[in-house]
């Protein structure tokens, strides 16, 4: 029987409709894309701007490109994207699960930058997906041009044992099956309702019913590896982020990332809304207008 991340049949099929509904969201042209790695087939989604500055975006973990999209909405208007399903997460791409320990997605992220044929492009993501992209830094760090990454793993993760406040709420999620536990088991990461989405929460609860949930976050990145690659990079960190604390990964990053702007997105967790201000940020970095 072939190995896969579904709980069941029914369960990818739910999550994929999500997907599909969710791209059709977007309200813009897209069409799939799918290139061979050593890693198993990996689909993108090509949207945006065809004469725009080409942009290569990562999502969160356990979440969609499709959900991503939506929330990186911001950048349609200005960029050429290519928003990657990660491997072995819920998505188009091949259910082979990589290691969050080594470099291996730094290897993936490299064989598909080489299958869309650009000799450099710039990066984009947060949380799970920022983590993917500083370990791209250590491994084809000429491969890249800009980088913006947000609420990053990788950098300067907390200790999972800070993070048990989500345990005890999850565990009832699992047994009673209410939507209360799994707010309670989010709100840590949330501080306010308000941040959870309705996209967000469908998203999260889709994948924590139908799919082997991965725990790891991409580990921290090596100082000697990262501080190979001189590309410009914004990075960006919540001050009250419980899984990746902001001023840890700032002061981390300054130190190991060679051409870094740091900012703090203050009185924000994990998960939050940027600010007009903050989009506009991230855009004209990524376009070589600041920084």
């Amino acid at each position: 029987m072939k190995k896969t991340i579904y709980r069941s049949e029914n369960g990818r099929k739910q999550i994929l409709d999500l997907y599909d509904r969710q791209l059709r969201n977007l309200g813009v042209p897209y069409k799939d894309v799918y290139v061979n790695t050593s890693f198993g087939r990996t689909h993108l989604i090509e949207t945006g701007n065809p004469d725009g500055e080409p942009l290569l975006i990562f999502h969160g973990g356990n979440a969609t490109t499709a959900y991503n999209l939506l929330y990186c909405d911001f950048l349609i208007k200005d960029f050429h994207i290519y928003a990657v399903d990660t491997i072995g997460h819920p998505g188009k791409s091949a259910e082979t699960s990589l290691s969050a320990f080594n470099y291996d997605y730094g290897k993936w992220t490299g064989e598909v930058i080489e299958a869309l044929r650009f000799d450099r492009i710039s990066l984009f993501g947060g949380s799970f997906g920022a983590g993917i992209i500083a370990k791209t830094m250590c491994v084809v760090p000429n491969r890249i041009k800009r980088v913006v990454i947000y609420i990053p793993s990788g950098i300067k993760n907390a200790l999972q044992i800070k993070n048990v406040q989500m345990m005890f709420p999850m565990i009832m999620y699992w047994i009673t099956g209410k939507d209360k536990w799994l707010k309670k088991t989010m709100m840590p990461m949330a501080i306010t309702e308000d941040n959870i989405s309705d996209d967000l929460y469908e998203t999260a609860k889709l994948s924590i019913d139908h799919v082997r949930v991965k725990t790891a976050m991409p580990t921290n990145v090596s100082a000697s590896k990262m501080r190979r690659c001189k590309a410009p990079t914004l990075v960006m960190g919540a001050e009250k982020d419980c899984l990746f604390p902001g001023r840890g990964v700032l002061r981390r990053a300054k130190k190991i990332i060679p051409n870094c702007k740091t900012y703090l997105l203050r009185g924000r967790g994990h998960m939050h809304k940027l600010t007009e201000k903050e989009k506009k940020l991230i855009a004209n970095f990524l376009l070589g207008k600041v920084g």
